[in-house]
């Protein structure tokens, strides 16, 4: 769902720094070839991940959800120097097409695709992280915050999507009878009330929401 309407969301866009040539090439097959086009984060979403990877600078980065590459790709623009992005996805369908699209923008050894059950892979990886987004399965956002809170360095960031959810999280049917609705306002409540971070939810797209470890 998206909360501005079409002429403020392209005056957002024409008003926002341009989307690079590869990642327009990307948006345009991910819409044209692949289900479910609307996950893909897209020009505002991905120009607001690439400023916020910019100012982080990370070493070390972790995406659960890869999907077609975009956001992992917007992410990495980020990295300092000799860093590395891991993106973790459970579907092998997309991996041709996100590492022709790796290797296309450049960051070929930067990025890392590992197909596989995020809460599997990420307990078997020995890193931690400057930069963390989440947008996978809504189901077990609480479960993987669990899991990466503590692998993420002090004054680090986690990028959580889609918590708005369509703006379900606000309407009382469907806090009262869709599942996914209520463990996303479970997660965001959750979130709220951990003294370890500070958290500004936003409204762009579906929702982000900003978390820094204190």
């Amino acid at each position: 769902m998206e909360f501005l309407s079409k002429e403020l969301q392209e005056y957002c866009e024409n008003h926002s720094s341009n989307e690079p040539e590869t990642l327009k090439k990307l948006n345009r097959q991910t819409h044209a070839q692949v289900l479910q086009a609307r996950m893909l984060s897209g020009h505002l979403q991905g120009r607001f991940l690439a400023m916020i990877s910019k100012l982080v600078q990370p070493k070390m980065i972790l995406e659960i959800g890869t999907y077609t590459g975009y956001s992992a790709i917007c992410l990495a623009e980020g990295l300092s120097e000799g860093g590395k992005l891991i993106s973790i996805d459970v579907n092998p369908e997309l991996e041709d097409m996100v590492n022709s699209y790796i290797k296309e923008s450049g960051n070929e050894g930067r990025i890392q695709m590992i197909i596989g059950d995020a809460y599997q892979v990420i307990r078997t990886l020995p890193h931690t992280y400057d930069l963390i987004f989440i947008d996978a399965d809504k189901a077990s956002y609480a479960k993987y915050y669990d899991l990466v809170i503590d692998r993420l360095n002090s004054g680090g960031v986690i990028l959580v999507d889609n918590v708005l959810w369509s703006g379900k999280v606000v309407e009382e049917k469907a806090l009262l009878k869709d599942k996914d609705t209520q463990l996303l306002d479970a997660f965001n409540k959750k979130v709220k009330e951990d003294d370890r971070v500070e958290i500004v939810l936003l409204p762009i797209r579906d929702g982000i929401t900003l978390i820094r470890k204190k």
